[in-house]
């Protein structure tokens, strides 16, 4: 006769923490679940008064090595300010925050992203994908709000097809950008990437000419939507003071590239400047507009979303990230 003794309760936890350990070695690795999962929808919605805001992406934008990019400062500089900001000092990654403004009555998309151009890697590019996540349908667009006739800014007008990837819409530019990017006699032959920059705005704003609406500096171009002129990265860089119910948001396309190297030194200047003297000037009489008057910003290129604030600090500024809601919809 054979008799059973039962294991004890220490028996049985050594037998499974043997069979664990005997799991994790090389032999017996067994992944719980798959790598390379997909990442999240990249869009983001908050409200504007009574206008919802949705802020998607044309994908992340990798400059490459600062030193090349920003002017005018000394790259000891340059590294200090991006170590003390815990960020990379050997590639400056930008965003595309593309922002939609739902009014209820109307749907206003403020700049389009790179469309299919890879000056700057793979990484471009996503803007129908994510408008498409974010359940905006670009037939839905009744106007494309331009800052200004850079690639990054008009390339997803068109589709490589040719066809208008917003066929309603109205499209809004500055007239001096719209004549300069698109006549290569205007663009100077040193400008960088210059056929990338050339070809770009031309594919893109010579096929929807036919409804394009030229800003003028103080207008009003849409009901809620004021052009405010900020000269200098081009010729008639543009940044929109946008307003619902008495609450305001300013887009400020490209006044600012990085939030740390041209705020804490904001007339630091910028490889892509057509002037950077006059660039900076903006720069500066801007944000202390919006310093001043606490008014949150939209930034194109910030940290994503980009949303947030900026403060005086000592000759330059300071930019606060606005905190993400993520119980229903957000309050700026």
């Amino acid at each position: 006769m054979i008799l059973f003794n039962p294991p004890t309760r220490r028996q049985l936890l050594t037998t499974a923490g043997a069979g664990i350990a005997a799991a994790a070695l090389p032999g017996h690795l067994q992944a719980k679940m798959g790598m390379g999962q997909p990442q999240a929808p990249y869009f983001y919605r908050f409200k504007l008064g009574s206008a919802e805001c949705t802020v998607v992406s044309d994908g992340q934008l990798p400059l490459g090595d600062p030193n090349a990019a920003f002017l005018n400062i000394d790259k000891a500089e340059i590294a200090r300010e991006l170590k003390d900001n815990f960020l990379p000092t050997n590639n400056a990654v930008l965003e595309q925050n593309v922002l939609v403004v739902n009014f209820g009555d109307r749907v206003v998309l403020f700049d389009t992203g790179m469309g299919t151009d890879t000056l700057f890697g793979e990484s471009t590019g996503k803007l129908l994908t994510t408008l498409k996540q974010a359940n905006i349908d670009p037939a839905s667009i009744d106007a494309v709000v331009m800052s200004h006739a850079h690639i990054d800014h008009c390339g997803g007008l068109v589709g490589a097809d040719g066809k208008r990837n917003f066929p309603n819409a109205q499209h809004f530019i500055g007239e001096a950008d719209f004549n300069y990017w698109t006549d290569d006699s205007k663009i100077p032959p040193n400008y960088p990437a210059r056929p990338h920059f050339l070809g770009q705005a031309r594919n893109n704003l010579l096929p929807v000419k036919d409804s394009i609406h030229f800003y003028k500096d103080n207008e009003q171009i849409l009901p809620g939507i004021t052009a405010l002129s900020a000269p200098g990265h081009t010729v008639s860089h543009t940044i929109f003071m946008i307003e619902s119910d008495g609450k305001q948001l300013c887009y400020i396309g490209d006044l600012a590239h990085h939030p740390v190297l041209l705020l804490e030194r904001p007339r630091t200047q910028f490889a892509f400047d057509t002037d950077p003297v006059q660039s900076a000037e903006s720069r500066v009489r801007m944000l202390t507009m919006l310093a001043v008057n606490r008014v949150p910003l939209l930034a194109y290129h910030f940290a994503w979303p980009g949303v947030g604030h900026v403060s005086k600090e000592g000759e330059g500024f300071r930019y606060f990230p606005a905190p993400v809601q993520v119980q229903g919809v957000g309050i700026l």
